[in-house]
């Protein structure tokens, strides 16, 4: 096909059988494979803290040390924790004990030692509703309060993908720009930031008058990008028409547990916003 040619998309003819390319390009392709399972032996570390997180801070990770930090300026010192950097870049969700705490190989990944036996909980949202049942915080216990924080809780983990994966990845992260696929996720993102705009404007959290985990889990994704802190994208999606988010995202952001929780298992930003690993609440001060 000419380069003249009016058609604006790809000429790819898919296979009759797909194989992964030799060289797939962009970020995180050295760990990108189309199976599961490990590559290699590797034990997880096990601290002094009986809640062991195993993650990395990106906005899922984000998530977890957040509901970690704010259980604990709450009182609950039964939620110290130990967090342990997992270095997905270098493929290390790939090593045999995190592949048993999360045959997915995703982070973040949380072991439970306070019992008899550990328990094992992954993702993001699953680890969200396990703490807060746990010690019985930031999860209404009575309706319809505790379905509309589920609600947002899996709006949240449904929505997201098309954030990160799909927007995100084209517009920072593939090897080139597509028209087609930004066209389509911008689309994506944009309408789900004016879905919370228009809740936003008649509530004060995302649940209502209290502050729950489905904050948690919106706000390092959706409070992030209109704050421009996610891909380098706020101009080009117009962040600034989402008061209501905007007014959201300042007031979480300024809370002391996502101040604290978010710096945890960092890797990048300015030296004093990182923690690589958290042992004790000195690591943070």
């Amino acid at each position: 096909m000419s380069g003249s040619s009016s058609n604006p998309f790809s000429p790819y003819v898919p296979p009759r059988v797909w194989s992964p390319a030799t060289q797939s390009g962009g970020a995180f392709a050295n760990i990108n494979r189309p199976i599961a399972g490990h590559t290699h032996e590797a034990e997880l570390p096990v601290g002094k803290h009986p809640l062991q997180l195993y993650s990395l801070g990106t906005p899922n990770g984000q998530k977890v040390t957040i509901m970690l930090e704010e259980l604990l300026d709450a009182g609950h010192a039964g939620a110290e924790y130990d967090a342990w950097l997992i270095k997905i870049n270098e493929g290390a969700q790939f090593g045999s004990g995190f592949v048993e705490a999360n045959p997915n190989s995703k982070i973040p990944a949380l072991v439970d030692r306070s019992g008899a036996t550990p328990v094992r909980v992954f993702e993001s949202g699953s680890i969200l509703v396990y703490l807060a049942e746990k010690f019985g915080a930031f999860l209404p216990t009575e309706q319809p309060a505790r379905a509309e924080t589920m609600n947002w809780l899996m709006w949240q983990m449904g929505s997201a993908p098309f954030v990160g994966g799909g927007f995100g990845h084209f517009f920072a992260y593939a090897p080139e720009k597509l028209e087609y696929p930004i066209n389509r996720y911008a689309m994506e993102t944009k309408r789900q930031l004016d879905v919370l705009d228009r809740l936003l404007a008649e509530r004060r959290f995302i649940a209502g008058d209290e502050y729950t985990i489905a904050d948690m889990a919106i706000w390092p994704w959706y409070g992030g990008l209109v704050l421009g802190e996610l891909y380098g994208a706020a101009e080009f999606l117009s962040v600034h028409n989402y008061q209501q988010v905007r007014r959201w995202a300042e007031e979480v952001g300024a809370r002391r547990g996502v101040i604290r929780g978010r710096k945890v298992n960092r890797v990048r930003g300015k030296p004093e916003e990182m923690v690589a690993e958290r042992h004790d609440a000195a690591d943070l001060d």
